[in-house]
C-alpha cells in the first residue's frame, strides 16, 4: 500500500515538473547557409533565387527591391509572456535589372527593441458593473411587450 502511494506521489510530482517546462515554438522560414551560399551576387536573378531558396516571407513595402526571409524561435513558459529567444532575417536585395545586389543576414543581436504604446479611445458613457447590467434589464419591457401595446 505504501509503495503504491509512493509511486502515485512520484508520478504527480513528475507531472508537475514536466508541466512547468517551457515550450519552444518556431515561426517562419529562413534558408540554410548551404542554400544561401548558392546565391551569387551580380549573377543570380529573381527567378533563380526563387528556384534555389523559395518565395520570401515578405517583400519591400514601397518597392519590390528586397525579399525578406524571417524566422523566430519563441519560448512560452506557463503564464509568462512569450519571449523571443532567437531571430534570423535574410535580406536579398535586387538591383533595377532584377539581379541580386546583396544578401544580408541579421540576428536578434542586430535588432532594436521598440516600445509600443497601446492607446485606447475613451468612451464617454456610464461604466456599469456586470451586476448593474444584469439588474438594469430586470424591469425593462421586452420587444414583444412594446409591439403588443
Amino acid at each position: 500500500m505504501r509503495q503504491a502511494a509512493g509511486l502515485a506521489l512520484a508520478a504527480m510530482l513528475g507531472g508537475a515538473v514536466a508541466g512547468c517546462a517551457p515550450v519552444i515554438k518556431n515561426h517562419g522560414y529562413v534558408p540554410d547557409d548551404e542554400l544561401l551560399a548558392e546565391i551569387t551576387v551580380g549573377q543570380d536573378t529573381r527567378g533563380s533565387v526563387q528556384r534555389k531558396i523559395g518565395r520570401p516571407t515578405s517583400t519591400g513595402v514601397f518597392n519590390d527591391a528586397g525579399w525578406y526571409f524571417v524566422a523566430s524561435k519563441v519560448k512560452h513558459y506557463t503564464y509568462h509572456a512569450p519571449e523571443v529567444i532567437d531571430r534570423r532575417i535574410v535580406a536579398v536585395q535586387f538591383a533595377d535589372n532584377d539581379v541580386v545586389s546583396a544578401v544580408n543576414i541579421y540576428g536578434i543581436e542586430d535588432g532594436r527593441i521598440i516600445d509600443l504604446q497601446t492607446r485606447t479611445t475613451p468612451t464617454h458613457g456610464r461604466r456599469l458593473t456586470i451586476l448593474q447590467q444584469i439588474l438594469s434589464n430586470l424591469g425593462s419591457p421586452s420587444a414583444e411587450q412594446l409591439l403588443n401595446q
